[in-house]
């Protein structure tokens, strides 16, 4: 929960837009309650592997996450995939690297 509450504190600053944190479901009750106090917008989808992968921020970037609509990030497209990790804030670079790597596997 550390590590949620200082992602929280991040959003809060101002350094993230749009923050996916993945836990446990032991912690949902206390992340809802959390993030519902402080009215953060967020959106929650269990993994394949039982945790809970939560994207909390900005209403607009939560909303782009609600539209993608995938229950799975395994799922994602490789653009869905590159337009996650840039709302992020992930290495705009590393991520162009990324999504050319995914289209090389993907055309091969």
């Amino acid at each position: 929960m550390q590590v949620f509450v200082h992602h929280i504190y991040e959003y809060e600053k101002g350094l993230r837009n749009l923050v996916l944190h993945t836990t446990s479901k032991d912690n949902l009750e206390m992340i809802e309650m959390k993030l519902g106090n402080r009215k953060i917008s967020y959106k929650i989808y269990e993994t394949k592997n039982g945790k809970l992968n939560i994207f909390f921020g900005a209403k607009e970037c939560v909303d782009v996450i609600k539209k993608i609509g995938k229950d799975y990030l395994v799922d994602y497209t490789a653009e869905e995939d590159f337009m996650l990790g840039i709302m992020l804030g992930y290495d705009r670079k590393k991520q162009c690297e990324r999504f050319m790597k995914y289209d090389e596997i993907n055309r091969a």
